[in-house]
């Protein structure tokens, strides 16, 4: 495929010689899980989100699980509130925790989880909010913290696709206590397996965080006792020196991710057929979705042409057998239901050409021409 959805090859070329010395490092050290390269990642990490502290752990879904332990949200008469449109691992992460997952609608314009709705959708059952920053903008922080003060709800953000995002230019930690990440390979800051990390400003959340990563034992103890509720997900080693080798990229990405949004934003300006979610202050561009009819049709068109497409995301998370139990059906969540089936997204990566971006753009435009 000349212009394929993700190509991560020119990342690792970019920073092959880092990540090789850090490789040699570990294997020097043959220490492979909590050790010298997943602290300095924590550190370092931290530093870049504006956060007092990071906490690595095996993914995004165990990093929002960690934090519903940690907050005491592990029962089942508990209910969380998130976004239908999103990866089903934030819903996994919730029910893993011992919750109770519930949906509220999104709003049309920015496709992000709708404080208004989610307050009118709350009962009396509702312990906290995930709040998802989707394809990178960052959601309405201001009113869901309100909403959390106000209700006495637990907010967690789950920022999977929102690496150095900023709300109104402040950190995101500056808006609740949990921010999750995950580095899935082809997030805006990825490894190359599985990994994920907690933010937080608060240094005692942030040691519980460490413990309940590692079965409940007090990081330093020797007596390999679990003085906690845990879980078993660490940031291994390999992955972290990865990391430390594309962390010092990730503003250069980001600011390439948001030049090739703004060609597409750009040549499909006024493209019958086409609409595209408004972007938000603060946001780094993971996805480019837009909304189009013929969802199907313009993607196997785009295949002809040799231009790879992906669809973020098909069903929304109300509609997955996985949690029928969550109340709703088909029709409750119209917006979201609405856009999952108009979704598409195209091509976007950290060295996509922009030459390339416009010919992406220009094929969509001819489709919609007929």
């Amino acid at each position: 495929m000349r212009i394929p959805p993700v190509n991560l090859k020119p990342a690792l070329e970019e920073t092959r010689a880092e990540w090789q010395a850090r490789l040699e490092a570990v294997l020097a050290r043959m220490s492979f899980i909590l050790g010298e390269e997943g602290a300095a990642f924590e550190r370092e990490f931290a530093a870049a989100m504006g956060a007092r502290a990071a906490v690595g752990c095996g993914n995004g879904t165990a990093a929002i699980e960690l934090c519903l332990r940690d907050a005491g949200i592990t029962d089942s008469k508990q209910e969380v509130l998130t976004s239908p449109l999103t990866a089903p691992f934030t819903g996994v992460g919730i029910a893993g925790a011992g919750a109770r997952p519930r949906f509220a609608d999104v709003d049309p314009k920015t496709l992000l989880l709708s404080a208004e709705d989610a307050a009118e959708r709350a009962t009396r059952r509702t312990a906290g909010l995930v709040v998802v920053h989707l394809y990178g903008m960052p959601a309405a922080m201001a009113d869901f913290r309100r909403l959390g003060r106000e209700r006495n709800w637990v907010v967690i953000q789950d920022a999977a696709q929102a690496h150095g995002a900023r709300y109104r230019g402040r950190a995101l930690t500056a808006w609740s206590r949990y921010v999750t990440y995950s580095f899935y390979p082809t997030k805006n800051l990825g490894c190359l397996g599985d990994g994920g990390a907690i933010a937080t400003d608060h240094a005692g959340t942030a040691g519980r965080l460490r413990a309940r990563r590692d079965g409940g034992r007090v990081p330093g103890s020797v007596d390999m006792v679990a003085r906690m509720g845990g879980i078993n997900s660490r940031l291994d080693e390999v992955q972290a020196g990865f990391l430390r080798a594309f962390l010092p990229r990730l503003a250069d990405w980001n600011a390439h991710r948001a030049a090739v949004a703004a060609v597409y934003r750009r040549e499909l300006a006024g493209c019958g057929g086409v609409e595209i979610p408004e972007a938000v202050e603060g946001g780094v561009q993971h996805l480019f979705p837009i909304l189009v009819s013929k969802r199907e049709k313009l993607r196997a068109y785009l295949r002809e042409m040799g231009i790879g497409t992906g669809v973020h995301y098909p069903v929304p998370l109300h509609l997955h057998p996985a949690f029928a139990d969550c109340g709703l059906k088909k029709g409750d969540l119209p917006v979201a239901e609405r856009a999952c089936r108009r979704l598409v997204s195209l091509p976007l990566w950290a060295h996509l050409p922009l030459e390339q971006a416009e010919e992406v753009a220009a094929a969509v435009r001819r489709f919609f021409r007929g």
